[in-house]
């Protein structure tokens, strides 16, 4: 039996489950009897072990899983009749002071809140929109060229060869020999053969750099170098050094042309230049358009955590810390990272889970009170969305479709897609240009 529900704060419950000792007792013969058919010992055939050692054997598991078994059902039965939505997991404690021959417990839980949506048609939210321009496109071929360089030595006449001054400058990589030592000593780490880098990329100290440009091949330069305070070298940090760089080899940047070939390693096979800049304009408002609406969605989850009302279950907070501590477990082991036997603070995840939660609620509410549910055909566009940018749509579409788990997750980004829409349709919006480098400097994520 169970009593009535004791409200214990704004959404903490519990309800106290008793129940004689002996259904227990009862029951656990019973189970003991059913495993004492296959029970195994040495000595004895199978089916045939005594009770008494298949008490000694199984006795306390079983026991235990007849009173998990039935405080868990008693309690959803107290739960179902007392019509309350249960957050997270009941806290199961045994009652010390219980009637001869009964057994109590007390499971102390907490219910879901009531979300209280403010008036949407009062919230302000301000969009952004961004263009692609052919300034876009040129700087995009930029990029592209640079990661298709090659580079030459420098002051070389013939078909690779710059005709300039062999003298290091930025662009230029460099093949160096260095030596440092503070107070005269050399220390680790500070000393290197043949080591290539390339100049005006801010992989070295900028007084490192500094020191390199102008040297030709051969040429030695002598220099004081201050190490930062947060230096990621602990022993060195906040020190100067004394450098000493030799210049052993000078290249420099070969970028493709702009042409027929270029495009071609582009993917347009008939090296149509003109081709290549439409394929790249089609794929930066690809991007532009989801950092776009990931920015707007940004901004309607922020509004709606500021104009709801809710006091939020710290079980579901709990767990939601747990999942975000276990993601970055994993996804740190998968960097290579040995983080097996690491802690992590709760306290480190514990605001994210909590709007994550919050947020959580609030849509659910949304969804529910106006049918923003996905619809299979909402969940199919946005799959042949995601299947444009492949090179075999109908393989995309057979991944997902293959899965439950991936389609849920499609599904999950329809709904918030359905409930950004549905708020921007009764807000007050106004919208603002952004340019495209701050467009896709931002990481907004909802």
């Amino acid at each position: 039996m169970a009593t009535a529900v004791e409200t214990l704060g704004k959404l903490e419950r519990r309800i106290t489950i008793s129940f004689p000792l002996t259904e227990v007792r009862a029951e656990v013969e019973k189970r003991l009897k059913v495993q004492a058919k296959s029970a195994k010992a040495p000595g004895f055939r199978p089916g045939k072990v005594p009770m008494k050692m298949v008490a000694a054997q199984y006795g306390y598991q079983i026991e235990t899983e007849v009173l998990n078994d039935k405080v868990g059902r008693a309690f959803n039965d107290a739960a179902n009749a007392a019509e309350l939505r249960v957050a997270g997991y009941p806290r199961i404690e045994p009652k010390e002071e219980s009637p001869e021959g009964v057994l109590t417990f007390d499971a102390t839980f907490e219910i879901y809140p009531e979300v209280v949506v403010g008036d949407l048609t009062t919230v302000e939210i301000e969009t952004v929109k961004a263009d692609v321009s052919e300034t876009e496109i040129d700087k995009t071929i930029e990029i592209l060229r640079k990661q298709r360089v090659h580079f030459h030595t420098k002051g070389e006449a013939g078909e690779h060869g710059d005709g300039g001054a062999a003298i290091a400058a930025n662009g230029d990589r460099v093949t160096v020999d260095f030596v440092g030592s503070i107070d005269g000593v050399e220390f680790p780490g500070g000393k290197a053969e043949d080591y290539a880098f390339v100049l005006g990329e801010g992989r070295m100290l900028p007084e490192f750099e500094a020191a390199t440009v102008g040297l030709k091949v051969g040429e030695a330069k002598t220099f004081p170098l201050a190490f930062p305070e947060d230096y990621h070298g602990k022993d060195v940090a906040g020190k100067t050094a004394s450098f000493t760089i030799t210049l052993k080899k000078l290249e420099w940047a070969h970028l493709p042309e702009v042409d027929g070939e270029f495009a071609k390693s582009l993917g347009v096979a008939d090296g149509d230049v003109a081709k290549m800049r439409e394929d790249i304009k089609v794929n930066l408002e690809r991007e532009v358009a989801g950092r776009v609406k990931a920015r707007n969605k940004e901004a309607v989850m922020e509004a709606l955590v500021k104009t709801a009302t809710l006091d939020v279950p710290q079980a579901l907070i709990a767990q939601d810390t747990e999942r975000l501590a276990e993601m970055t477990r994993q996804d740190m082991a998968q960097r290579g990272m040995n983080v097996k036997d690491i802690p992590f603070p709760p306290e480190l995840f514990a605001e994210k889970a909590e709007r994550r939660v919050r947020l959580g609620l609030i849509l659910s509410q949304l969804v529910g009170e106006n049918k923003l549910q996905a619809q299979p055909e909402q969940v199919k566009a946005q799959v042949e969305d995601f299947a444009q940018s492949y090179e075999d749509p109908r393989e995309v579409l057979k991944y997902y479709y293959s899965d439950r788990r991936r389609l849920a997750e499609v599904e999950a980004l329809v709904l918030e897609e359905n409930v950004v829409n549905y708020v921007l349709g009764l807000s007050k919006t106004s919208s603002k240009v952004v340019a495209f480098d701050e467009l896709m400097g931002s990481n907004a994520q909802a």
